[in-house]
């Protein structure tokens, strides 16, 4: 969120012009802009007349549903209702209909192209009728496109605007819309009905005949096939009905009379004389037998109870006995024999009637085929029959509802014309030239934005870098100071100016804080008592040798410290402070000169300076660099200071920079604020890990508060930079921002050897 905040802060000027320009577009047109008036008139698909239309007809119901009503808001756009009222109100021939007021410009030009037009002047006063039909058309169109019909919510009122530059033409035409609808509505009823009328009429005779033929066609099949009926029912059918009845009772008869005889069968086998059966009951013989059996029965007993089961009265007791038995099976014998013929009849009365009711099947499926053929002639015939009644009885709506003017629309609000104009709307205008602005200007700054790959805060060094941010370093402008001879005079103390002191001679500002930054990180990541500290940039320009003099002097003021010159290439720190110096990097590292004779000596602050004097260009500088020699000069200066500053080359063009890395402690990255970046800053960290690995953090360079207010959201502590100035009691006079990249020249005078050191 603060981001887009810091977003819209920095872009807002992009999108007010945007919004500003657009908004006087807007005026413009507001201004230069035809007033147009909007007529409207509503229509009523009404559904109160339809018990009226149902009870003379039922073509052309009222159509009610969704579908029907979007197609009754086509047919008002149709061409036919369009011409209609092109026709009626003469619109082909209405010059302020085909042209209307139009602007005062686009009227001139019109008329330009009308005196231009040759086949006009050719023609002569003539109008051809394709003319007067391509007139008919343009009035159409252009009524066309300015109509608008349209359904009000869910109800069935459709409402028809039309627009015009003249109130009266506007209402004229939309009252002529609404009116060729209900003509239209009533002529196609009208017609249709006709249609329909004389097709029925048509159809009617045609049915007529066909039902006549249907109905002597089944009378002819009937007699042809011997299909007699009685009670709607043919006699074939009938016998076997009945047929079908006789034998369920038959074959019932059978099995009953099956049972009785294979029970009695069942008793006689088993000889079971106690066995009763239905008729044994009802036969007098066995009732008697079976009464002279138990007595003889009861008599033995008794006598073999009394005089033993071997008396002779016993025996022949028992004898009576097994003759009495013996006729009683005699006896079911007999009975058995009535069964067995009992069952012969049924079976026999079973299969003659299985034989009739074969035969009636056998005629019964000869009559129900072609029964078949006889059911589709009276379908065929009773459908004609139906068909001719239906097509008679529609035929006299038709001629009824043919003089019958209902139709299911109605005009529910008439067209006036409108007292203000309906277009251009001021409010509608406005809003849509400030919605047109917003998107334009916030489509441009976005493209800036997306455009802005530079360094502008301390988070992005942070999170593209991954390294310390140590501070920025504000744009300033150099104060003049005293002039100063361009040869040193022996003996004279010279004072420094321009930006090579800034931070000495602001000891309160933003400057020597953030130099202060720096020395702390470098003291707390070098842990040794001599520390080599190298300033590096990207690319040239970027003000690193005014960040490390500036450096230097800081660190002058509480320590011994060392400024060397390392860019051979080009030396901004050398032309700045020592532009009149003979001798210097060069001369120890090649012609084995005593560092102390080559350096320059600040006597106000006890800054060493050894500068590098290059009078021709030297192609190997990084191998100077990366020289035995150079690590001896380092080694020996490393005993006598507590600081050596290395000014080295920028990364991006050369690799001196690269050559010196392992023998320095720590490396300070300067990025000029805006302008170089981070995509090539990360990349050139990346192929550097050794380099990476020692930085000991970064300064943005020749920033503009004013505006890196604008990149830090609410979160930031840069945001309330300006909050800060009250600790920064030795601000710059002069407010107008310059560069500091380009570093100006200090007085500085040789330092004559220490004899005594």
């Amino acid at each position: 969120m603060d981001g887009l905040i810091a977003i819209v802060r920095r872009q807002w000027r992009v999108v007010g012009l945007c919004i500003a320009v657009f908004l006087a577009l807007g005026i413009g047109h507001l201004l230069t802009a035809v007033p147009r008036y909007t007529a409207r008139t509503s229509v009523l698909i009404d559904r109160g007349n339809r018990q009226v239309v149902e009870q003379l007809s039922t073509i052309g119901g009222v159509l009610d549903d969704e579908a029907s009503v979007l197609s009754q808001v086509e047919l008002l756009r149709s061409e036919t209702i369009g011409l209609s009222a092109v026709d009626k109100l003469k619109l082909a021939d209405d010059p302020e209909f085909m042209t209307g007021r139009q602007n005062p410009l686009l009227a001139a030009v019109s008329d330009i192209r009308s005196m231009l037009d040759i086949r006009r002047w050719l023609r002569g006063g003539e109008v051809r009728p394709d003319q007067i039909e391509a007139q008919r058309r343009w009035a159409l169109a252009n009524l066309l496109g300015n109509m608008k019909v349209s359904r009000v919510g869910r109800s069935y009122v459709l409402e028809i605007t039309f627009t015009a530059t003249s109130p009266r033409l506007a209402a004229a035409v939309a009252g002529a819309i609404a009116d060729a609808y209900l003509t239209d509505k009533l002529d196609a009823k009208y017609d249709a009905t006709r249609r329909a009328g004389n097709w029925l009429q048509e159809r009617i005779e045609e049915l007529r005949q066909r039902s006549l033929e249907s109905d002597l066609a089944v009378q002819r099949f009937r007699a042809e096939n011997g299909l007699v009926t009685a009670n709607d029912r043919l006699v074939s059918d009938q016998q076997l009905t009945e047929l079908n009845s006789a034998l369920i009772v038959a074959r019932a008869d059978t099995a009953r009379a099956q049972a009785r005889s294979d029970r009695i069968e069942a008793i006689i086998a088993r000889g079971q004389s106690e066995a009763i059966v239905t008729d044994a009951l009802d036969s007098s013989v066995i009732s008697s037998l079976r009464e002279k059996y138990l007595e003889s029965s009861k008599r033995e007993a008794e006598i073999s109870r009394r005089l033993g089961q071997g008396h002779a009265q016993a025996a022949r007791l028992r004898q009576e006995m097994a003759e009495y038995d013996r006729q009683m099976f005699d006896e079911l014998r007999r009975i058995a024999g009535s069964y067995q013929s009992e069952l012969e009849v049924a079976q026999s009365r079973e299969r003659q009637i299985t034989l009739g009711v074969s035969n009636a099947t056998d005629i019964s499926v000869t009559a129900g085929e072609t029964q078949v053929q006889l059911r589709e002639l009276e379908r065929a015939a009773e459908t004609y029959r139906n068909l001719y009644q239906t097509f008679l009885q529609r035929y006299q709506e038709a001629v009824q509802q043919q003089s019958f003017p209902v139709t299911e629309a109605r005009i529910i609000s008439r067209a006036v014309p409108p007292t203000t104009a309906g277009e251009p709307r001021l409010s509608l205008v406005l809003a849509l030239c400030l919605a047109l602005g917003c998107g334009v200007g916030g489509a441009v700054g976005a493209f800036r934005e997306f455009r802005d790959r530079f360094f502008r805060t301390g988070e992005q060094v942070r999170d593209v870098l991954g390294l310390e941010y140590l501070g920025s370093v504000p744009l300033v402008e150099p104060q003049p100071g005293r002039s100063s001879p361009t040869e040193p005079v022996k003996g004279e103390v010279w004072r420094k100016n321009g930006l090579s002191a800034f931070a000495l001679e602001h000891p309160s500002s933003a400057f020597a804080e953030t130099l202060r930054s720096a020395r702390i990180a470098a003291d707390v990541h070098i842990d040794r008592p001599h520390k080599i500290i190298g300033i590096v940039s990207m690319l040239p320009g970027e003000g690193k040798s005014t960040i490390a003099m500036n450096f230097a002097q800081a660190l002058a003021g509480s320590a011994r410290t060392l400024l060397i010159d390392a860019d051979l290439r080009n030396p901004g720190a050398t032309r700045a402070l020592g532009p009149h110096a003979e001798e210097g990097l060069l001369e120890v590292l090649l012609e084995g000169q005593t560092p102390a004779s080559a350096m320059l000596i600040d006597p106000e602050t006890g800054l060493r300076f050894l500068p590098a004097v290059v009078k021709r260009r030297i192609p190997h500088s990084s191998e100077l660099l990366a020289s035995a020699a150079m690590t001896r000069l380092l080694t020996q200066v490393a005993g006598e200071f507590d600081y050596i500053v290395l000014d080295l080359p920028p990364l991006g063009p050369v690799v001196d920079a690269r050559a010196i890395a392992p023998r320095v402690d720590g490396l300070i990255m300067v990025v000029e604020w805006g302008e170089t970046s981070r995509k090539a800053v990360k990349k050139t960290l990346n192929a550097e890990p050794q380099i990476a690995g020692r930085c000991l953090g970064v300064i943005l360079n020749k920033v503009d508060a004013a505006r890196m207010k604008l990149y830090e959201g609410y979160g930031s502590p840069d945001y309330y930079a300006s909050r800060y100035t009250q600790y920064y009691h030795e601000t710059h006079p002069d407010p107008t921002p310059v560069s500091i990249g380009t570093p100006t020249r200090i007085k500085t005078t040789r330092e004559k050897p220490d004899d005594s050191r």
